[in-house]
């Protein structure tokens, strides 16, 4: 008797659509969302998914994000969900994200302000 079975690591991508003014780079984009798992799989049939992680990229400057897992699966199962600050982890920055440009007066800078150094409002 044979067995074939198999483990691979497997994304899964989701339709969510929330539109944002990204915080890293001040510009306009959107979020993809994202599962990754690892998968057992016995005679080419996926039979048991581990290690969820749920993942966030921004559109405009690529920055990637880790999502909270209650979060994610309120995603997955199709639910109306806004991804707040909070929910989110920097896991790798963007290409687009070495400068922090201010909403209010449009100033950039490299530095890691909480306030504009020119106006004075929150980046």
């Amino acid at each position: 008797m044979f067995f074939i079975v198999g483990v691979t690591q497997g994304r899964k991508d989701f339709d969510f659509n929330q539109m944002i003014v990204c915080g890293q780079c001040g510009s306009y984009g959107r979020y993809r969302v994202y599962m990754t798992y690892m998968c057992l799989s016995l005679f080419f049939i996926p039979c048991l998914k581990w290690n969820r992680h749920y993942y966030v990229q921004s559109t405009c400057c690529g920055t990637l994000f880790s999502l909270a897992p209650r979060i994610g699966k309120r995603i997955e199962r199709g639910e109306t969900v806004e991804i707040r600050p909070e929910d989110l982890t920097q896991a790798q920055p963007g290409y687009g994200s070495c400068f922090k440009r201010c909403n209010g007066c449009g100033y950039e800078t490299k530095e890691a302000f909480e306030f504009c150094p020119k106006c004075g409002r929150r980046f």
